[in-house]
C-alpha cells in the first residue's frame, strides 16, 4: 500500500482525527480538575481561616447582630448581614425578573429585526459594565429619584409594613441597593432568556398561530414552558450575582448590622460582601482579619447552596419538559 493510496489518507486522517480528539478531551479534563482544584483551594483556606472563628466564638458568631471588637470576648456575628444579602438579592429578584422576561419576549416576538440586534448588542454591554462604574453612577445619579420614589411609595403605600419609614432618612436603604442589585442582573437574565426563548421550534409557533392563538397564550403554553429550564438557569445566574457583589452595595447601602427584618425603604442593612469590603482595608492582620475570612467562607456556603438549588429546579424542570 502507498502512500497516495486512497485507502491509507483515509486509514492516516482517522488515525489522526482520534489523536486530535484524544488531546481535545484530556486537556478539557484537565481544565476542568483544574477549576475544581482551585474551587477546593478557595474553600479549603476559607474553611481554615473560619475554624479558629467558630473555635472561639462558636455557633454565635451565626447568630449575633454586632460588630465589637473591644469587648471580651469580641461581640461579632454576621446574622444581619447574612440575612440582609438574602433580603437584597429577593428585591433585585422581584424587580429584574420581570423585566429581564418582557425584555427578552420583546426581542425575540415583537420587535423588529434591525431593533432586535441593536437591544442585543446593548444588552450585552450592559452585562460587561464594572461594578464600580454602576455603583459610582448608582451613589450620584440614582440615588435623588430613588429617594423621590420611595417618599411616594411610604405616602401613598405606607399602610403595608414593607412600605413604612419612620426614620424619614431615605438614603442607604435596602430598595436602592436591592435596585442596583436589579439593573446587575437584568442583563444576564435577559441575554440567556432570549438565547433559550429564541430556540423555540418554528412549528410549535406556527402550529400556535394557526389554531388561532393570541400571543399571550403562546408564550404561555408553548415558549416559556419550552424554555423553563433555561429562564430559570439564567435567573439563579443573576441570583449568583446579587449574592455576590461588593462595591455597589457598599456605594449605596448603609452598613446597620441589626437585622432589618422588611422595611426596605428605612435606612440602614447590611450583606456580607459588603461588610467585607467596608471592614477589610482597616482590619488587622490577626483575629479581625479570620472574622472577614470566615464571613467569606459561610457566603461561600450560601451561595453553593443556591447553585445546588438552582440545578435541583433546572434538572427537575428538564424531566418535566420530557
Amino acid at each position: 500500500m502507498t502512500v497516495t493510496d486512497p485507502v491509507f489518507r483515509d486509514l492516516h486522517s482517522a488515525a489522526t482525527s482520534h489523536r486530535g480528539d484524544r488531546i481535545f478531551n484530556r486537556t478539557v479534563t484537565a481544565l476542568a480538575f483544574t477549576a475544581l482544584l482551585v474551587l477546593a483551594g478557595i474553600s479549603i483556606f476559607l474553611g481554615a481561616q473560619a475554624v479558629p472563628v467558630l473555635a472561639e466564638l462558636g455557633p454565635s458568631y451565626l447568630t449575633t447582630t454586632a460588630w465589637d471588637l473591644t469587648s471580651t470576648p469580641p461581640d461579632v456575628g454576621i446574622w444581619g448581614m447574612l440575612y440582609g444579602s438574602v433580603l437584597l438579592a429577593v428585591i433585585g429578584l422581584l424587580i429584574a425578573v420581570p423585566a429581564g422576561l418582557l425584555l427578552a419576549v420583546f426581542m425575540v416576538f415583537m420587535a423588529p429585526p434591525k431593533i432586535s440586534k441593536a437591544l442585543t448588542s446593548l444588552v450585552d454591554l450592559m452585562a460587561a459594565i464594572p461594578s464600580v462604574i454602576i455603583g459610582l453612577w448608582a451613589f450620584y445619579v440614582l440615588t435623588g429619584p430613588a429617594v423621590e420614589w420611595q417618599q411616594l411609595l411610604n405616602e401613598y403605600l405606607g399602610w403595608i409594613p414593607i412600605f413604612q419609614n419612620t426614620s424619614g432618612n431615605f438614603l442607604g436603604t435596602p430598595f436602592i441597593a436591592g435596585f442596583v442589585l436589579a439593573i446587575m442582573m437584568i442583563p444576564i437574565i435577559t441575554s440567556i432568556s432570549r438565547e433559550v426563548l429564541s430556540h423555540t421550534p418554528p412549528e410549535l409557533i406556527n402550529a400556535s398561530e394557526a389554531l388561532g392563538c393570541s400571543l399571550w397564550t403562546m408564550l404561555r403554553y408553548v415558549a416559556l414552558p419550552y424554555g423553563r429550564g433555561g429562564i430559570v438557569g439564567g435567573i439563579m445566574l443573576g441570583l449568583g450575582r446579587a449574592l455576590g457583589e461588593t462595591i455597589a452595595i457598599f456605594f449605596v447601602l448603609k452598613i446597620v448590622f441589626e437585622v432589618n427584618w422588611y422595611n426596605i425603604i428605612e435606612s440602614g442593612g447590611g450583606s456580607v460582601a459588603s461588610l467585607i469590603v467596608s471592614k477589610f482595608g482597616e482590619a488587622n492582620a490577626g483575629f479581625e482579619t479570620q472574622l472577614l475570612l470566615a464571613a467569606g467562607f459561610f457566603l461561600f456556603l450560601l451561595t453553593l447552596i443556591v447553585n445546588v438549588i438552582a440545578n435541583l429546579i433546572v434538572s427537575r424542570t428538564g424531566r418535566m419538559q420530557r
